[in-house]
This record gives C-alpha cells, structure tokens and sequence, in this order.
C-alpha cells in the first residue's frame, strides 16, 4: 500500500487502523505490511496512547495476524534497532526465548563461549524481564556469571573481533530502548502478542558476510513464520529448533526436529537424535535444583521461581559444563551445538559436530571466553 493514501498524522493512523481490525471475529479487517510498519514504529517512538497501544497488540491477536502485518511490525523493529556490523565474517545471532525459562535451567547461553572456540561468532540477546513468562533469561545467567550485560551495540560487536572472547551478549534496552519502554505495558497486556514473535528478529549485529539466524519453537505453526520473517529481516541462513520451553536446545531423551534454510532459500526439516550422540539422559533439559522453588507462581505460566538462585544455579552449572563436567548440561551444550555447527558449515554431520563439541569440552579451553 502506497503511504500517500494514508494519514500522515500516526494518531490518525491509528485511528483507522484500530476501527478495522478490532470489530469482532468476522468483521475484522486485516491492515497492509505499510500500516503494520507505521503503526507499530509508532507505538516503538511512543507517539500512541497506552489504551489504543493494547487495543492494537490484542485485536491483532485475537483476529490473528497476517504474514504481511508480521513482516511490517518487523520492519518497524528493525527500522528501530541500533545495528552495527561487527568486525569479523559471520555473526551467529542466537534468540533464544526473552521471557526466559521456569521449568529449567538454561544451558543456552553457554554457547557463545563454547562455539568461539571453533571461531564461530555468537551474538545472544533479549532483557530482564517480560512476559508472558517471567523466567530466567540470558542476561540473567550471563550477569551471574560476570559477563557484562550492558554494552552498547559497538562495545558488543568489538568483543567479537577479539581473540580472547569471540561472542557476546546485547540488551534490548541498547539496541532498541523504545521496544524495550514497552515491557511494563506489555506486562499489563497479559496475553502474549506479535512483538513476543518478532523481537529474538531484530538483528543487532551483523556479520561482513554472513549473518546467521538460529531460534526456537514449540508450537508447530512457527517454523514457516520464523523462516518467512527471517529472510524478511535479511538472514543469510535459519535454523528453527524445536526446543524445551520454546529455547534452541531439543530434549535430551527423545528424537527431536529443526528446520533450516541456506541462501534464503526454503526451509527444510531435519532430526536429531540425542541417543544416536551418545546422549543418554532420563530428563529432557536440565533440571531445577529444589532450592529455587519460591511458595507460589503468579498463574499457571508464571512459575514459582527464585530467578536469581536460578540464575546462579545455571551459570555455575554452565561453567562447570564448559570445565568438561558430565551431566546435563554438557549433554544440552552437546546437543544444541552440534546442530550449530552443523549448520554453519564447520562439520559434515551433526554427529562429527558432536565429537568436535565433545573434544573442545573435555579440554576446558572455552571457560576462558566467560567474561
């Protein structure tokens, strides 16, 4: 839609939008990719009132949103993310779930460290805390464990080029501060809505050459529309896990699935199964120790944790792994990161991933990179 036949006042704008799309469930009108794009960056430049911002997000949902009102409100995330090209060929950016985990503890922020080692370049992001979860987050775990969690986008991408580390951590309140003033309202939202799907998009750091793009799902409607928005967003390649709690590890104790694509080309699904590894786990991800546990959740999804023991729990227990210490969370560092080496090229097969991953955890080297 040309932006000539639209309200240049984004009030209005919104105005128009609201009246279509939140009229019930069979007289709702779906908006074009323009009016996704300018509505939503209008909201990000906090130009829309509170109540109408709400109203927006849930009718969107409640009529369920198109690809083309997906791909605008990821322009307009994009269009407002502060993005840097880091100094080194490709960047692995890595978004694992921003309202974090509650059911166990998370391993996937150890990848960065681990990954570094085979010089692949691993950027991992989200923030403190949103919902519809509440969970542990990446920072969470990182900042336990003395990484620095609030650099700009450009201090994030020099510690990329640099030997030593080789991977880092950006916040969403640096690369985009105005997505990341919106977590009160979307608390009051309650409901999850189309930022949850298309903030882990937003591609803060770039490679020189390649940038490549690795999520998780849960629910089987997401593969295509993670791949869709993906190569809308301009990564190179994809890699869509079906993982525990929605994250980029798969269970432990089952085969499990991804689906990938190369050259912005089609998605295709592939398996994986942990026993084939040498992974021989009786739990699916990394359990919780039972100190964590607080006396009651909010609601049944917000569980009953102590984010902070969790979160030192994790990183003790990543750190550990990453010393060469069996367990589960070797296991899930095994796993997740012979899918990703596999992908990027740096191995034949995931199971020669595996003994690569292996040997580089058995060895310790990569706990020097976690700080």
């Amino acid at each position: 839609m040309s932006t000539d036949t639209l309200p240049s006042d984004p009030k209005l704008l919104m105005r128009s939008i609201i009246q279509r799309i939140a009229t019930g469930p069979d007289l709702s009108k779906n908006i074009s990719r323009t009016e996704a794009h300018l509505g939503t960056k209008a909201i990000i430049d906090n130009v829309i009132d509170p109540i109408q911002v709400g109203i927006y997000f849930i009718a969107l949902r409640m009529k369920r949103e198109t690809m083309d009102e997906n791909r605008g409100v990821l322009d307009a995330v994009l269009e407002t993310t502060r993005r840097v090209t880091a100094e080194v060929d490709e960047v692995v950016d890595i978004g694992d779930p921003y309202d974090g985990y509650n059911r166990c503890l998370p391993a996937a922020p150890f990848l960065g460290p681990l990954l570094a080692e085979f010089g692949v370049h691993v950027v991992s992001h989200g923030l403190d805390k949103v919902g519809p979860k509440y969970g542990v987050t990446a920072r969470h775990v990182l900042e336990a464990a003395g990484v620095p969690v609030n650099l700009t986008p450009a201090e994030a991408a020099s510690r990329l080029a640099d030997p030593t580390l080789g991977w880092t951590y950006i916040d969403q309140a640096q690369s985009n501060p105005g997505l990341h003033n919106l977590t009160t309202l979307r608390a009051q939202m309650i409901k999850r809505q189309v930022l949850t799907t298309v903030e882990v998009l937003s591609k803060p750091i770039e490679g020189r050459k390649l940038t490549h793009f690795v999520t998780g799902y849960v629910h089987k409607p997401y593969p295509p529309v993670y791949a869709d928005l993906a190569r809308e967003a301009g990564f190179d390649t994809a890699c869509i896990v079906r993982g525990v709690e929605g994250g980029v590890i798969p269970s432990l104790r089952q085969a499990g699935k991804y689906f990938h694509y190369h050259d912005r080309g089609a998605e295709i699904e592939a398996t994986v199964d942990p026993v084939a590894l040498g992974i021989a786990q009786p739990v699916r991800a990394v359990p919780l120790p039972g100190a964590v546990a607080t006396e009651a959740g909010e609601d049944e999804i917000v569980a009953a944790i102590d984010i902070k023991a969790t979160a030192h729990a994790a990183a003790e227990a990543g750190i550990l792994a990453l010393k060469g210490d069996k367990g589960a969370t070797y296991d899930s560092l095994v796993l997740a990161g012979s899918i990703v080496l596999h992908h990027v090229g740096k191995a034949a097969s995931v199971a020669d991933a595996a003994a690569q991953i292996r040997a580089v955890l058995d060895s310790g080297k990569a706990v020097v990179r976690v700080k």
